[in-house]
């Protein structure tokens, strides 16, 4: 054993003393494992860069949607509105950046591990110097999540237009931004309870649009329908937008920010399967929004002998938020048919509510409400790894909780601050009363002053 060691010994001092004496025999017998080890490095570098860069496009599309629900919102409101609703949905979607990410981001993702919320504290962005694993960067991640986290709230503004107060809506988008939605989403994004069930929502018909509309759902009806749209003896009276081509822009600004929407949410973009994949979900996407409208117009064209355009830009949005569940595993046809029941549900629903006396000023809750719950239920048609009574379970969880929350949320503001403008302030228009600057001063009161 000793003649062992001496053995060692002299021939570590002979590989030290070859070393000491020629460096350049040392950079050859290195070279070989250098030259190894770099194309695993490159390769982990551009799959770091592909999808950073992925979250980051398809982010900012995603973003645009806000521009979306703005422009949508703001031709189907009343041109006294309007103003309103613009300033709405640029707090809404401040409010939701910060809220993401002083609280919401880590109660979503950090530290679920299968159970019902994350850790509520500040999202912390490394330094890049510091970024040299992982398969795509920390801030690219926290902000393709939270242009999710805005789109929900994004869906309650329509809703509760016309009547509702400014800051007693941002105080409620605060604590959606800021807790009911990242507890849900923790649940199947965040590794939680859900997950480990089998629960499946690609990007979001549940998690994100459901949400939404459960929680506009609770408001409307604790603050109730604008003055005059119902009559006593449950007659409807339309009151029609400021602006069609302006609904019309906005629903394709939408229908472009979906891409970003279910093509992001495949959350890689390096090599062929991710990038094929990503196509796939473009291709179904944009398909389902088309079924969505036709079937609209052929509805709207049976049944009142008129094409009706609102009916064809929520088919147009019912079509993709029914796809957003699963996007990629369905062939072309069942994408089609996933869509076009949403427009389905846009032509029957929308005046369902009318005769509940539930109003819904741009038809929010047929489209992400309720399509949003037929898109999750029906992810098993073509997704073989998930089961229908999974897929109720999650709806129904995440529905119970969001009206629970919401519910409690809007009755503490009802019952403090108020939360809806009074009958003379309605009559002559949010713009006037809450926002101080018309929308369209030579048509409205202002034309006077002009």
């Amino acid at each position: 054993m000793r003649n062992s060691n001496l053995i060692k010994a002299a021939g570590g001092l002979a590989v030290l003393s070859i070393l000491t004496v020629s460096p350049a025999l040392a950079q050859d017998a290195a070279a070989p494992a250098a030259e190894a080890a770099a194309p695993a490095a490159d390769a982990a570098a551009i799959a770091f860069t592909f999808n950073t860069l992925l979250f980051l496009v398809m982010g900012f599309l995603v973003m645009w949607m806000a521009a979306g629900f703005a422009m949508l919102e703001a031709g189907l409101v009343r041109s006294k509105n309007v103003s309103m609703q613009c300033v709405k949905n640029i707090g809404l979607y401040s409010i939701a950046g910060i809220m993401f990410w002083l609280i919401g981001y880590n109660l979503m993702y950090e530290g679920v591990d299968g159970g019902f919320m994350g850790t509520p504290f500040p999202k912390m962005i490394p330094n890049p110097a510091d970024e040299t694993s992982g398969d795509y960067s920390a801030a690219s991640d926290w902000f393709f999540q939270m242009v999710f986290c805005a789109t929900t709230a994004s869906i309650v503004s329509g809703t509760l237009a016309e009547r509702i107060k400014l800051w007693p809506f941002l105080i409620f988008t605060i604590v959606l931004t800021g807790v009911l939605y990242p507890i849900t989403g923790s649940w199947q994004w965040g590794a939680g309870w859900l997950s480990e069930r089998g629960f499946s929502d690609f990007a979001g018909s549940t998690l994100v649009h459901s949400v939404g509309g459960w929680a506009a759902l609770t408001g409307a009806l604790l603050l109730g329908a604008r003055k005059g749209k119902y009559g006593a003896a449950g007659e409807v009276h339309p009151m029609p937008g400021s602006s069609i081509p302006l609904a019309t822009l906005g629903t394709f600004i939408l229908w472009l920010g979906w891409f970003g929407f279910n093509g992001g949410s495949q959350l890689a973009l390096n090599g062929f399967e991710n990038a094929s994949a990503v196509s796939k979900i473009f291709v179904n996407t944009n398909l389902a929004a088309a079924a969505g409208v036709i079937v609209a117009m052929v509805l709207t064209q049976i049944i009142y002998k008129k094409v009706d355009v609102t009916m064809a830009l929520n088919g147009a949005l019912a079509g993709l938020v029914s796809i957003t569940a699963e996007p990629l595993t369905p062939s072309v046809p069942a994408a089609l048919f996933i869509g076009a029941i949403g427009g389905v549900i846009v032509v029957f629903t929308v005046p369902l509510l009318d005769k509940l006396k539930i109003d819904d000023v741009v038809g929010a809750i047929p489209v992400h409400l309720l399509a949003g719950i037929w898109g999750t239920f029906i992810v098993p048609l073509t997704n073989d790894g998930t089961s229908y009574a999974t897929q109720v379970l999650g709806i129904v969880a995440i529905g119970a909780f969001t009206i629970v929350g919401s519910g409690i949320v809007w009755a503490i503001l009802k019952a403090t601050v108020g939360i809806r403008v009074g009958e003379e302030e309605e009559a002559l228009g949010l713009d006037k009363v809450e926002i101080g600057v018309e929308a369209y001063p030579e048509f409205g009161t202002g034309s006077q002053r002009i």
